[in-house]
């Protein structure tokens, strides 16, 4: 399972870098406008990453921002001793909450200079926030009010030529993939009320918790056996819809049944008919 997060880790560092870069070049040029009178349409922009999410790290080229994204003059990089050059330094709050990265308080920070704060866990995994106050000028996050909206998946046109089988399904009913089993968690107490109207014989429970591990190569097949799958999440927070969704499920094919954040904000990503909701009906039964 820690392969399993690691790889999932990096799959959510490109897709951050991704929607960043598309997304710095307007936000920057407008807002350094305000402050310093009209850039010039040569004026680069320099992104300066503090530190990689979770220890993962990508090289870095002096043409990714154009070769990959097609966004002339930005450059992404992890250097930091390039700070004063900065126009946005980015920060994951994972490394600062843990101790293994600290903001750099005592280095001079340029006037225009724009500290943009990233995380993608819910409130309670974020933790006391005040000593932040007043040292960000934008957030990243799932959340949709944040300054980037960074959600963990979308859905994107099936190219014409594409085609789907559907996976053969065996006398599973309803797969769930748990690591951090809490009893008191919401997840938790509605599986327990769930167990009690499904022969258990139709129930498969994989992770740490139930101590049947799956390697991230078997995680989808194993998955895509079952008809419906618990996208439960574990904190029940404003938008926050992770991969137990978008990956867990839709990718291997299993019907979502989700408990999360209220049935429309899921069907400002899904379609109504693709997934069932915990709160749909009066009784778990």
């Amino acid at each position: 399972m820690k392969k399993h997060n690691r790889a999932l880790c990096c799959l959510f560092g490109f897709v951050l870098l991704y929607n960043f870069l598309s997304w710095s070049k307007t936000m920057l040029l407008s807002s350094q406008t305000e402050t310093s009178g009209p850039k010039s349409p040569e004026y680069n922009i320099t992104i300066l990453l503090w530190h990689w999410p979770f220890g993962v790290r990508y090289r870095l080229e002096r043409g990714d921002c154009m070769d990959k994204y097609e966004i002339p003059r930005c450059f992404l990089e992890d250097n930091r001793s390039l700070f004063a050059q900065a126009d946005v330094v980015v920060f994951h709050h994972n490394e600062l909450w843990t101790g293994h990265s600290k903001l750099p308080l005592q280095l001079t920070r340029p006037p225009t200079q724009k500290w943009l704060w990233l995380s993608l866990e819910p409130p309670m995994n974020n933790h006391n926030l005040s000593n932040y106050n007043s040292l960000f000028n934008w957030t990243m996050s799932y959340r949709r009010d944040a300054d980037i909206f960074m959600p963990y998946g979308e859905l994107v046109s099936k190219r014409s030529n594409a085609t789907y089988t559907i996976p053969m399904k065996s006398e599973c009913l309803v797969c769930w993939v748990v690591n951090k089993y809490k009893a008191n968690q919401s997840r938790s107490l509605v599986f327990k009320q769930l167990k009690k109207h499904i022969p258990s014989k139709l129930i498969e429970v994989y992770g740490r918790w139930p101590k049947r591990l799956l390697s991230n190569k078997k995680l989808l097949s194993t998955i895509s056996r079952c008809y419906f799958y618990l996208a439960f999440e574990n904190s029940v927070s404003t938008d926050y819809i992770t991969e137990k969704l978008w990956r867990n499920s839709l990718q291997a094919g299993s019907v979502p049944v989700v408990l999360g954040p209220p049935r429309n904000i899921y069907e400002l990503s899904i379609p109504p008919e693709s997934f069932i909701h915990v709160n749909d009906f009066s009784s778990i039964k």
